[in-house]
């Protein structure tokens, strides 16, 4: 088992069960609340360890009782925390609806978050140098995901980055990434290339082939993903279940993928398996509350 250093973010999350997502101007009543961790770092790195993955992580909480509550569950996942910041700014926080469609709108109060700055990533240089995979999503400034990807790579570590939630993508970075893994939407932002079908997916993958990535995961929802190296193209099809709540299921997806990656499964093998565990998932309400444990998805 190769260790996983996961950069990223870490929230928060409360959570509106309603039975529909409000309009500009409405209120809806009866709903239901959840308080929950969360941040898509957070999430990503609590996947990952729960399906038996060595992970450190780099993120930046707040000096307040969210992040203490935070850090509690990332040791008690057995995570490494030796690498968390600890900030005078509040620990970030995540508002997210969720219908009886299990359909979410989600906004981020990034807090904390946007205080884990490259020069935590350079002093963190010990516990990144000799690991297997780096994980990173876009929940943290830019120029830390940057700075992250670069190092990693200068040290021949497997760089994976989840373009989530989208913005611009300095194109000098593509150069350094091993995997990205994109949604329908972030791949089309990220070539332009609107992805409908699988064909689409690959299509979109020859795009980012040459901004120069090495192998790419275009996740689509409910269908499946296409898991393309310049060689191949793999589609695999989801596992039919009746969702509930799809809030953090893409993270889900991405730590059990970068776990299994870890222990030498091949990339459409790792796939295999995210697509089981966020299945389990989306039957949950919550994010970091939603991710299986190994012995459930080695059960299915």
């Amino acid at each position: 088992m190769k260790r996983i250093v996961v950069v990223g973010s870490s929230n928060v999350d409360l959570t509106a069960r309603v039975r529909s997502l409000p309009h500009p101007g409405e209120t809806v009543g009866g709903a239901t609340l959840l308080k929950a961790n969360g941040g898509k770092g957070a999430n990503q790195a609590v996947a990952a360890a729960r399906m038996g993955g060595e992970v450190v992580f780099l993120t930046c909480l707040g000096n307040d009782a969210s992040g203490e509550m935070l850090s509690a569950q990332f040791a008690a996942d057995g995570i490494d925390t030796s690498c968390i910041k600890l900030s005078a700014t509040p620990t970030g926080t995540a508002l997210i609806f969720v219908d009886d469609n299990a359909e979410n709108c989600i906004a981020v109060a990034p807090g904390s978050n946007n205080d884990l700055l490259p020069a935590d990533i350079d002093a963190a240089r010990s516990f990144i140098e000799g690991a297997g995979y780096l994980l990173v999503q876009l929940e943290i400034p830019m120029p830390t995901v940057v700075r992250s990807v670069e190092l990693a790579d200068s040290m021949g570590i497997r760089t994976i980055l989840n373009p989530a939630p989208m913005n611009p993508v300095p194109n000098e970075l593509f150069s350094h990434i091993w995997l990205i893994t994109p949604n329908q939407t972030e791949a089309e932002q990220l070539t332009g290339i609107r992805v409908v079908s699988e064909d689409d997916a690959r299509k979109a993958a020859d795009a980012l082939f040459a901004k120069g990535v090495q192998n790419v995961i275009v996740t689509m929802g409910s269908k499946g993903s296409m898991v393309c190296t310049p060689e191949t193209a793999v589609f695999v099809p989801s596992r039919k279940v009746q969702a509930v709540d799809t809030t953090g299921a893409g993270d889900v997806y991405n730590g059990t993928l970068v776990a299994a990656l870890a222990e030498g499964r091949t990339l459409t093998e790792a796939a295999r398996l995210a697509t089981l565990a966020s299945s389990v998932a989306v039957t949950r309400m919550g994010a970091q509350t939603s991710a299986p444990y190994r012995n459930e998805i080695d059960n299915i």
